[in-house]
């Protein structure tokens, strides 16, 4: 066990100093928000409407969620959602289609082996 012990001088460096003033509130975006949700609801319902396949309804609800997050992120929401809305809805057809594809192969399979 060591008991030498040697004692540390602090060396503080020059006194720093912050500028406390207060900064202007972020802007209120209670009103876009409601903007681009209702815009959301409205696309989405089209969507859901001219959809034949059930299965696919989540996998839309989802891309029009995802959508949205992301178009909030942009300095216009309203303006780059539907392309987005648009481009999440093919990505959620195409995920659509291959899970049935694969559940189809499955079932087939399934039959065969039996």
């Amino acid at each position: 066990m060591k008991t030498n012990r040697r004692e540390l001088k602090a060396d503080f460096g020059p006194e720093t100093r912050f500028d406390l003033t207060p900064t202007p509130p972020a802007p209120f975006r209670g009103v876009g928000e409601t903007e681009l949700e209702r815009l959301k609801d409205r696309l989405l319902h089209d969507l859901l409407e001219r959809t034949e396949n059930g299965a696919l309804y989540a996998g839309l609800r989802r891309a029009a969620n995802e959508a949205a997050a992301l178009a909030w992120a942009t300095s216009f929401p309203l303006l780059f959602f539907p392309a987005l809305l648009e481009e999440k809805a093919n990505e959620a057809a195409g995920h659509a289609a291959r899970q049935s594809a694969i559940h189809r192969r499955g079932r087939r399979l399934h039959s065969i082996a039996a």
